[in-house]
């Protein structure tokens, strides 16, 4: 009797910067984060260019690690948060 055995190895934390991002939709932030943006009006990743951190910081559900990943995402396109 033969058994399978797959492994898959835990990455960490970091794995979310190397997922390529669209500019036409928002980066995977967790489901508190999407729907601050949503309802303020984002949905995409390209509205998000040049906003100001701190804007966004003040939204409920909106964390430090969303902060991260979407200005990551949006570093893959040469742009910024504000």
């Amino acid at each position: 009797m033969r058994h399978v055995v797959t492994v898959q190895l835990w990455t960490g934390p970091d794995i979310m910067r190397s997922v390529d991002s669209s500019l036409g939709t928002l980066p995977k932030i967790g489901a508190p984060a999407t729907r601050a943006l949503n309802n303020v009006g984002y949905t995409a990743l390209s509205e998000l260019a040049g906003v100001p951190r701190t804007e966004l910081a003040k939204l409920h559900g909106m964390g430090p690690k969303a902060l991260e990943i979407i200005q990551s995402a949006l570093e893959e396109h040469n742009l910024s948060l504000g």
